[in-house]
């Protein structure tokens, strides 16, 4: 049974969390400093590294509910698409996957904007949602291409996915790169029509 001290500790994190999230979702991952934080949960600058450790540490905490959500948003897109050909289910992921970042632009953002290495040491739960999302496209690749090794199978999963976010990522960042935001969607079933085209 928790202590009040642990269940004060839990509450300022999720206190925390919820601020990173809604302060990340109106400025950006730039907006989470220790000292605004603390004032706008009524802590000391010292109680934040108490309850979630430090900063960065919280953006993770943030990033990971931001992969669930969209996780979510990529599964009501599927629901009752489940039986069409994988082509048709991978462009439908695809356009979820656009239509976050465009609703939930720095959110998403911050997926990529935090600087993670392969030697930080990630929470397993983060992982998982990572994995997730990733299955989700995982299954269409493996019956596109049935005679490709679960190891082909991941890699084509991670090179269709970084061809979509890039094309997503130019698109919304509005710079002269040759990606119109109206025509993201036609460049993003060209791609994977293309792909997946036997």
């Amino acid at each position: 049974m928790a202590t009040k001290a642990q269940e004060r500790r839990g509450a300022l994190k999720d206190r925390l969390i919820d601020l990173a999230e809604d302060w990340i979702e109106s400025d950006g991952i730039d907006a989470i400093k220790a000292r605004p934080l603390a004032k706008a949960a009524e802590c000391s600058v010292g109680a934040i590294y108490n309850a979630v450790g430090d900063l960065e540490t919280l953006i993770i905490a943030v990033n990971g509910r931001t992969f669930h959500k969209l996780g979510q948003h990529v599964a009501a897109a599927l629901q009752g698409n489940e039986s069409a050909p994988p082509t048709e289910r991978m462009v439908t992921i695809a356009f979820a996957y656009l239509d976050f970042a465009a609703a939930h632009p720095r959110l998403w953002r911050a997926l990529f904007d935090l600087k993670m290495s392969a030697d930080m040491d990630i929470p397993q739960w983060y992982r998982e949602e990572l994995a997730r999302l990733f299955g989700f496209i995982d299954q269409p690749v493996s019956e596109c291409f049935p005679e490709k090794s679960q190891p082909e199978v991941m890699l084509m999963t991670r090179t269709l996915f970084s061809s979509v976010h890039g094309i997503v990522w130019l698109g919304l960042e509005n710079r002269i790169s040759g990606v119109p935001q109206d025509q993201l969607r036609a460049m993003i079933d060209t791609l994977l029509r293309s792909a997946t085209r036997k």
